[in-house]
């Protein structure tokens, strides 16, 4: 099993420049056109993936240790019981991982590169967040320092190396699993020299929502300056360039690991596995540059897969979501995933095209604001609360930023339902069927009695675990909703998951 995780990728255009990724995996496979994020942000996303869990339940909440990443409760109470840990300890797998792990992995305050976590045969971890040159890997434990000769040094290469050696040395009498997570294409967005000269004429999507005015929407977004200064357009065109470029590196990366397989024998008895930990966006509602907002372009992601069983040149629109990653390799492993406390489903019987598969038709949602009771001295006008600020004083977080959604894909809605936890518990909703964009927040609009079938099910979802996770959505013939819990009463405030359930 081999899974490839890259980082923030835009997923409109994933394609384009992973023309090799494209042809190895999605064109042999499947294509999810569906898949989402559970929060988007790294370290909870990630937090997501290796547990199965939503962040209510594994408790990340943000790229920070005070927000539990890669912090020592969550080394104590949720790394034992990790996919990767269940697969070495009750499956027999030898384990491989290379590349980023959680933003703070590493933090003097969290055990230093030293810490290894369960559930690793094998261990070369970025210190931190993400680079391309300059930085320390943990190998085994012992720190390797890399410099900024491109030969030898950068990262995505290395990462490689790595796996392709892993792939050469291996055991042959165990099976294997591999996980590479690649910084490419987050920030500093460096490209590799051969390719700093791609995409010279390509710029940032000009999708309808695009550099407008966010109105009817929450106040974080309402607060973005519209139309947008020509450098912030600049520096977003600039950076999306430089993603499109650094993603070649990745690109190379899957072509020598598949054609290594090829040349083992394995190919043909392997998954493999391609997606990212969260969306990100480009001037859409004339918010420069950055994740952590509710709409498709932060929250969605791609997720490719090949494998045993699996036919060619498929698509599937089924609603996914990271936390299936981890139940669908440990099913593929053949574990009783009954034993786990994973919030996600297998997605083993998709994969095999299995008829008449029970499958869910929402999920949640989850974002914790950033921010904090200081003004930000560059822009002072803004009041306090608000961080990641643009020099333009366009912010893009603040600490009521702390939203939950329920997003429905089913057969009559293409619809999301969110609450913010402020103090008017503001609401956005969007029916993606006629305003894919979602552009037009249509809380006012829509029928009473979906708004309360819809902030009850968020109410569900924000207190479920396992199982309950799992039950029907609003739109499904086995749904109950329960009038007696009415809208205006409850929602977001009755369940804020914060650092008070840390």
């Amino acid at each position: 099993i081999l899974a490839f995780l890259g980082d923030t990728l835009l997923v409109l255009s994933f394609q384009t420049p992973l023309k090799k990724t494209n042809a190895l995996i999605a064109q042999m496979g499947i294509t999810f056109v569906n898949a989402y994020v559970p929060s988007a942000l790294c370290c909870p996303s990630r937090a997501s993936i290796l547990t199965g869990k939503y962040p209510h339940n594994h408790h990340v909440v943000n790229n920070t240790l005070e927000g539990n990443c890669s912090s020592k409760l969550w080394q104590k109470i949720q790394e034992p019981y990790t996919f990767p840990a269940l697969l070495k300890a009750m499956c027999g797998y030898q384990t491989f991982f290379a590349g980023k792990y959680l933003n703070e992995y590493g933090a003097e305050d969290a055990g230093g590169v030293g810490h290894v976590p369960p559930g690793w045969s094998f261990w070369y971890a970025l210190e931190k967040n993400s680079k391309y040159y300059n930085y320390t890997l943990s190998v085994n434990g012992k720190a390797r320092r890399h410099g900024e000769n491109y030969s030898v040094d950068y990262l995505t290469d290395v990462l490689a190396n790595m796996s392709l050696d892993f792939l050469e040395y291996k055991s042959n009498f165990e099976p294997f699993f591999m996980m590479i997570a690649t910084p490419a294409p987050h920030s500093p967005w460096t490209p590799a020299p051969q390719y700093t000269k791609s995409f010279q004429n390509v710029s940032a999507p000009r999708n309808s929502n695009f550099n407008i005015h966010g109105k009817n929407k929450h106040w974080l977004i309402r607060q973005a300056k519209t139309p947008m200064t020509n450098s912030s357009i600049q520096f977003l065109d600039d950076a999306y360039r430089k993603r499109w470029q650094t993603l070649l590196s990745v690109d190379d990366l899957i072509e020598k690991l598949v054609k290594k397989l090829e040349v083992n024998g394995e190919l043909d008895n392997t998954y493999i596995f391609y997606t990212s930990d969260n969306g990100f966006h480009t001037g859409q509602f004339s918010l420069p540059i950055d994740k952590r907002q509710l709409y498709e372009f932060d929250i969605k992601v791609p997720l490719l897969v090949r494998g045993p069983g699996i036919k060619p040149n498929q698509t599937n629109k089924m609603l996914v979501a990271n936390i299936d990653l981890g139940p669908t390799i440990l099913d593929i492993a053949g574990y009783d995933l009954n034993k786990t406390q994973m919030d996600g489903m297998s997605l083993l019987p998709l994969l095999r095209g299995d008829k008449n598969v029970t499958w869910r038709s929402d999920f949640l949602v989850e974002y914790q604001g950033e921010g904090y009771n200081g003004s930000d001295p560059t822009c002072p006008g803004l009041g306090p609360g608000v961080t990641h600020c643009f020099p333009d004083c366009v912010c893009e977080d603040s600490y009521n930023n702390t939203y939950a959604c329920v997003r429905t894909l089913s057969a009559s809605w293409d619809l999301q339902y969110c609450e913010f936890d402020d103090r008017e518990v503001f609401v956005e909703v969007y029916n993606l069927t006629a305003d894919p964009h979602q552009i037009n927040n249509i809380a006012k609009t829509i029928d009473q009695e979906i708004l309360e079938k819809m902030n009850y099910r968020l109410m569900m979802l924000q207190s479920c675990s396992g199982a309950t996770c799992r039950t029907p959505g609003v739109f499904d013939p086995g749904y109950r909703f329960d009038p007696r819990l009415m809208f205006s009463n409850h929602g977001l405030r009755a369940r804020r998951f914060s650092a008070q359930f840390l």
